[in-house]
C-alpha cells in the first residue's frame, strides 16, 4: 500500500451512513479510495397512473419522488453526474456494478461507455418469483440486467473465479443468474407493515457481488444505499463498507438493520483461491528436491507418450527436448500444452500425476 493509498484510507468515513446528495458526498471522499462500487440508482419508471390487480387492488410499485425525472435528458444528465464522480474514488484497479431494468440500464450502459469505463459483463438476474404482468399487455418482467465494469480498458480487476465455481456446485459460473427477489422476513417492513423500500434487492444478490469480485477488508460503496443491503452483506463478509442516502429515514433503517449483523471469523471469509494465485513452483524444483530424480521416466495420462527426466528439470524424448509444457506440446502436435496436467510419474506401479508433488511444495510453502 502507497502512502498515498493509506492516507486516502485513513480519510475514508467507513462503516458509515451519510446522508446527503451522492453527487456531493462521492466528491468529498478521497480520489482512488474504494475498491468497489454497487449501485442501484433510480430505475426512471416512468410510470402514469396505479397500478391495480385483476381483483382491483393496489399494487405497492415503485411511485417515489427519487424515481421521477422530467425527461430522459435529464435522467442522462444525472447518470452522467454520479458516473464521473464514482470512477473519481475508484482505484486504479477497482470496478463497479450497475443494475437497472429495462427503462434506464441501456441509457446507464451507455453513460458507462462514455465516461470510460469498461464493460466486463452484463449479468441477468432472474427473478423466481417475478411480480406478473397484471395488464396482460406484456411480457412478465421476470428480470433485472447488472452491468459490471472496471476503470478503464486494460485495467486489473478482482474476480474470484474459483470462489464463484465453488458457489455453483463447481461448475463455471454463467451470466444469467437465478435468485428470488427480496421477500419473507428479510423484506423490511414499516411500523404499520408496509414495504420499507420499493425496490429492496436480495441479500443473495449482493452476497454473490461481493464474493465474485472484492476480497475481505475491500472497501466497497454504495452510492444508493436504500436500506443498506450492500451494507448488511458487506459487514457479514468481512468487507469495509460507505453507504450514500439521501432519505434520513432510509439511513435509520439501514444503520439499525446492519448493527444487527454478526461478523464472520477470518478463516470463515476465506474462499477457494485461483491456481493463478498460487505461488510458482518451477518443475525444477521437484527435481533439486528430489522428488523426482534425474533420468526417471514420465508418462503422458494417456500412457502413449514418454519422457526423461534431465538434471536441469528439462525433458528428452525420441522426437523432441524442452519443458515440461514444450515436450507435450510438440508431442500431441498442439501450440501449447499444460504439462503439469499432461505428465505423471510411477509409484508401486501406480500412475501420479506430477501436479501433486507441485500441490505438496506449495502446501509447504504456505504452512
Amino acid at each position: 500500500m502507497t502512502q498515498k493509498t493509506a492516507q486516502a484510507a485513513a480519510d475514508l468515513p467507513l462503516d458509515t451512513v451519510l446522508v446527503g446528495d451522492c453527487i456531493e458526498l462521492m466528491n468529498g471522499l478521497p480520489e482512488g479510495s474504494v475498491d468497489l462500487i454497487f449501485a442501484d440508482p433510480p430505475y426512471n419508471l416512468q410510470l402514469k397512473g396505479e397500478l391495480h390487480r385483476p381483483d382491483n387492488s393496489r399494487v405497492d410499485g415503485v411511485d417515489n419522488d427519487w424515481d421521477r425525472f422530467a425527461s430522459f435528458e435529464t435522467y442522462d444528465a444525472f447518470t452522467r453526474a454520479w458516473l464521473t464522480a464514482a470512477r473519481r474514488v475508484l482505484k486504479p484497479d477497482g470496478a463497479i456494478w450497475v443494475i437497472g431494468s429495462y427503462h434506464n440500464i441501456f441509457r446507464v450502459g451507455s453513460a458507462l461507455q462514455d465516461s470510460g469505463f469498461w464493460i466486463l459483463n452484463d449479468v441477468v438476474w432472474r427473478k423466481t418469483n417475478p411480480m406478473p404482468n397484471f395488464r396482460g399487455k406484456r411480457l412478465t418482467n421476470a428480470h433485472e440486467t447488472l452491468i459490471w465494469a472496471g476503470k478503464s480498458d486494460g485495467a486489473k480487476y478482482t474476480f474470484n473465479y474459483e470462489a464463484l465455481k465453488q458457489l455453483n456446485d463447481g461448475v463455471q459460473m454463467r451470466s444469467d443468474w437465478l435468485l428470488p427477489i427480496c421477500n419473507g422476513g428479510e423484506r423490511l417492513k414499516t411500523e404499520s407493515g408496509e414495504k420499507a423500500h420499493p425496490t429492496q434487492k436480495p441479500e443473495a444478490l449482493l452476497h454473490r457481488v461481493l464474493v465474485a469480485t472484492s476480497k475481505p477488508g475491500d472497501v466497497i460503496l454504495d452510492p444508493f444505499f436504500g436500506t443498506g443491503t450492500t451494507g448488511a452483506v458487506a459487514r457479514r463478509l468481512g468487507r469495509r463498507w460507505i453507504g450514500l442516502e439521501r432519505d434520513e429515514a432510509y439511513a435509520t433503517l439501514a444503520r439499525k438493520r446492519i448493527a444487527g449483523v454478526p461478523r464472520a471469523d477470518a478463516e470463515s471469509l476465506k474462499t477457494t483461491a485461483s491456481r493463478r494465485a498460487e505461488p510458482r513452483v518451477p518443475f525444477g524444483q521437484l527435481v533439486e528436491r528430489g522428488l523426482l530424480a534425474p533420468g526417471e521416466v514420465l508418462v503422458s495420462l494417456n500412457g502413449r507418450r514418454t519422457a526423461k527426466v534431465r538434471a536441469d528439470g528439462s525433458l528428452v524424448s525420441a522426437e523432441t527436448r524442452g519443458s515440461i509444457h514444450q515436450v507435450a506440446a510438440a508431442l500431441e502436435g498442439l501450440p501449447s500444452c499444460n504439462g503439469w496436467t499432461y505428465w505423471s510419474f510411477k509409484r508401486d506401479g501406480q500412475a501420479i500425476p506430477i501436479d501433486v508433488l507441485r500441490q505438496q511444495i506449495r502446501a509447504e510453502m504456505s504452512a
